[in-house]
């Protein structure tokens, strides 16, 4: 019998060979739905026989994390020393950063974990160049700065090694939710016109990956690829940044043409040798975080304006008290609430509510 990878190949030489059109369309979403299901069943075999990918263990530090990634020799650990302080071993040669290398940048009050981390080269995520490894590490940041080489632009290749390791760069997650049942086989039920995909695609493609009977309710104009990252339910979706580095080295011209290359990401110039542009890249980092400023007012006293505390928005008055300490959580009574996300002043809340950025924020807890 073929093995999971001999099967896996079988199926990709059949996909290479099938010219891509409407009426291949759903015979292709069936192939990559069965290449899909046993990338599950190869990755649940290595766990099982202990070679699963941990990554780099990094504590968690800050109030978010962002990962430098990019190829060998890019200039990743100047930045890391330019935006952090931090002392990343720099040399002019492939492969310097052999681990990853944490630091914290502080900026509006913010605490911002920035991880360094080595090169990723092509086929790096099946393992090559400890790929692994850095995309695990990759996975859990809040945000991925991507560092590019103003003489060395073209970034497919790791664009596409962070794609096939099931990390989607400035992308939500596609609104399609499968409910099994135990009866009835594959329902379909499409809330909007489906123009990229057909229902009896769709059907087939979760047929392949192994339903047997549930509703797929599918609420947004999906593609064969978002269907099939919601059927592999491991995707991660990571806001992303550029830094475009060496500008200072640059010919006239050379700038706006590396811009306009890669338009589709908020990309900033930057020298990480010269420190040219670190403000307008930590300002960056800081909006694409998407971070507000609560300010805390103990009970019976003035909110303290001067030293806010930093969340990130959508958090909740829950979320600000785990923050504080997990016996605000615990003794949580009720909230007290100023600013722009009261009904009106002094609002009395529950644990769920969504603070916004300056909210004045009074925790009654029980003694």
């Amino acid at each position: 019998m073929a093995t999971i990878e001999e099967q896996i190949k079988e199926l990709e030489e059949q996909i290479s060979k099938t010219k891509y059109n409407k009426a291949t369309e759903g015979h292709i979403g069936k192939l990559k739905a069965k290449i899909a299901r046993l990338n599950e069943e190869e990755e649940k075999r290595r766990a099982s026989k202990g070679g699963n990918t941990k990554g780099f263990y990094v504590k968690k530090a800050g109030n978010a994390t962002v990962a430098l990634v990019g190829f060998p020799s890019v200039g990743k650990s100047t930045l890391l020393n330019q935006l952090t302080g931090a002392k990343s071993e720099v040399g002019a040669y492939h492969f310097t950063t052999l681990d990853v290398v944490p630091g914290v940048m502080e900026y509006n009050h913010a605490k911002i974990q920035i991880l360094d981390m080595p090169g990723l080269i092509k086929d790096a995520s099946r393992g090559k160049g400890r790929g692994r490894e850095v995309i695990a590490a990759a996975r859990s940041a809040d945000v991925i700065l991507l560092v590019v080489d103003i003489f060395n632009p073209n970034m497919n290749v790791l664009f596409k090694e962070l794609y096939n390791a099931a990390i989607r760069l400035n992308q939500k997650r596609p609104d399609v939710v499968i409910t099994p049942g135990d009866h009835g086989g594959l329902l379909v039920k499409p809330t909007v016109k489906l123009t990229k995909i057909t229902v009896e695609t769709i059907r087939d493609m979760a047929a392949a990956y192994g339903y047997i009977n549930a509703t797929i309710v599918v609420r947004e104009d999906i593609d064969v690829e978002q269907m099939l990252d919601i059927l592999a339910g491991n995707r991660v979706y990571i806001k992303a940044v550029m830094a475009i580095n060496k500008v200072d080295l640059a010919k006239p011209g050379q700038l706006e043409a590396v811009r306009e290359m890669h338009k589709q990401y908020l990309n900033v110039p930057v020298s990480a040798a010269t420190g040219y542009g670190m403000d307008e890249l930590k300002q960056a980092i800081y909006d694409t975080i998407d971070m507000i400023r609560v300010y805390l007012k103990p009970q019976g006293q003035e909110a303290d304006m001067d030293i806010p505390l930093i969340v990130k928005r959508g958090n909740t008055v829950g979320d600000v008290c785990e923050l504080i300490h997990r016996d605000f959580k615990n003794n949580f009574r009720y909230a007290m609430v100023w600013g722009k996300s009261a009904k009106f002043p002094g609002q009395t809340v529950g644990m769920d509510h969504k603070v916004e950025d300056e909210d004045i924020l009074c925790i009654i807890v029980r003694r």
